[in-house]
């Protein structure tokens, strides 16, 4: 019995007869009946821009119609989670608004009770208040899925405008409060000033009527009967009086001239690396300059002045204890002491310095022809050179062995031979074996006469990690 083969023609027209039908009944709902061309009953396919289509068309439009389906559903939960995300984005933006809103209210709270301001405080605590009401409806509706209302972007821009303003009214409290504490310590600094300026009046009293009864001056008690070392002490502090004196004086002048000082001091020590923890402390390096300078030649009876072969005596130093410097010097323009004070100044007031100053080199011509400016500036240099020549003649007359000794930068705290120039240095000597004190110049030199020691007097500076080998 043969096998029957089927007609393939047969098997292509069936397929076409099925997929015809099951088109035509999904499409029942788009056909039309048409009456004007006088067919009836026959149900026409609207095909969409393509009138032809065979079974290929047929099978595609099938599939067409699927995925429209399931595009559409992506593209409604793409807005779905969209305008979800832009909600929650909205709601943060509002709690960060509120959150700032509540720390500028706060502040103004702060602000308003110094001083105590009673409204200011009640309006403050009610925008508190306010924020935190509206913080707790938000949590509710956020629970409650009440946020369909919101209008995400509106929300954000609201948000934002809020946050900024209250940043603003926060800035605007942090600048009133720095203006009120500098006004407060502007007020604290004029009373200070003024309660300086009464102390400072009352001291000039004190001193004129001191000098006016010869008590002031420790060059009165010396007695050479008795000398010692105490005496030669007071005396040496009498000397430094007049050349911190000077100093200011100097310092008066560098800032009348515009002059860095911070630069000047670092030259007047010689160390550029040097950092002053207080503006005050260049006054240190400056008294080291001229002590340096002034007390050059000390150990030598003469001064290693030329042409000078008078040793120190009594009678030098009664000479000039109780008199002007500069009328002694008018009066006896070639003495020893003269030629002392010419010789210094031009040493210690250098040519730039006093261009500087003055505007001119007045002074120092007639210096250097052997006069005597009148001026106060040089007043005040015959006055510290005065003591320091006396100064002198009291070690010469203690003990004919005089030694200045000078500390050099870097060496280790000596309590034997220094002494510390700044108050408050104690604590500098810690119980930290990282940090160790150096000398960082020598302010004043130490005086070795005979066998006694006056200590030298240095700016101190601790250094971590110095090497103590």
């Amino acid at each position: 019995m043969e096998t029957l083969k089927k007609n393939p023609s047969v098997r292509r027209k069936g397929k076409l007869a099925r997929t015809f039908q099951k088109v035509c009944s999904l499409r029942t709902t788009s056909t039309k009946v048409s009456s004007n061309n006088g067919i009836g009953g026959i149900c026409m396919l609207k095909s969409h821009n393509n009138p032809n289509f065979d079974d290929e068309d047929d099978s595609d439009s099938v599939f067409d119609l699927k995925s429209t389906s399931s595009s559409s559903s992506r593209s409604g939960e793409l807005r779905i989670r969209e305008r979800r995300r832009a909600v929650y984005e909205a709601v943060v933006a509002k709690i960060f608004a509120s959150t700032t809103s509540i720390k500028a209210a706060y502040a103004e709270l702060q602000m308003a009770q110094r001083p105590y301001d009673n409204a200011a405080i009640q309006a403050a605590d009610t925008a508190v208040v306010e924020e935190l009401r509206a913080l707790s409806e938000l949590k509710r509706s956020f629970l409650r899925k009440e946020l369909r209302n919101i209008s995400p972007q509106v929300a954000v821009m609201l948000a934002e405008i809020q946050e900024q303003q209250s940043l603003m009214r926060t800035y605007e409290i942090t600048i009133k409060k720095l203006e009120s504490e500098s006004s407060e310590k502007q007020s604290r600094i004029d009373s200070l000033k003024k309660d300086l300026e009464e102390v400072s009046t009352v001291n000039r009293t004190i001193e004129k009527k001191l000098t006016a009864s010869g008590s002031l001056s420790p060059l009165d008690n010396v007695v050479f009967s008795n000398l010692n070392l105490g005496g030669y002490a007071q005396v040496l502090g009498f000397t430094l009086r007049s050349v911190r004196s000077f100093v200011k004086a100097m310092v008066k002048e560098m800032e009348s001239a515009s002059w860095d000082l911070d630069a000047a001091a670092s030259a007047a020590i010689r160390n550029a690396s040097t950092v002053f923890p207080r503006p005050s402390h260049r006054c240190f390096a400056f008294e080291s300059f001229v002590c340096c300078k002034m007390m050059e030649s000390f150990e030598s009876p003469y001064f290693s002045l030329p042409n000078v072969d008078e040793k120190p005596s009594r009678e030098r130093f009664f000479d000039l204890r109780s008199v002007d410097p500069v009328r002694y010097l008018t009066r006896n323009p070639g003495s020893s002491f003269a030629r002392f004070v010419l010789h210094k100044y031009l040493n210690v007031v250098h040519a730039k310095m006093e261009c500087s100053f003055f505007g001119n080199l007045n002074q120092r011509k007639l210096v250097n022809s052997g006069g005597f400016p009148d001026s106060g500036f040089f007043a005040a240099f015959c006055e510290m050179a005065k003591r320091i020549w006396l100064l002198h003649c009291l070690a010469f007359c203690i003990s004919e062995n005089v030694t200045v000794f000078q500390i050099k930068k870097g060496c280790r705290f000596s309590q034997v031979y220094m002494e510390s120039v700044r108050s408050g240095d104690e604590s500098l000597f810690s119980s930290d074996d990282n940090a160790d004190i150096r000398v960082g110049f020598t302010v004043v030199p130490g005086f070795k006469i005979g066998d006694n020691v006056i200590q030298s007097q240095v700016y101190l500076s601790p250094v971590t990690g110095f090497s103590t080998s």
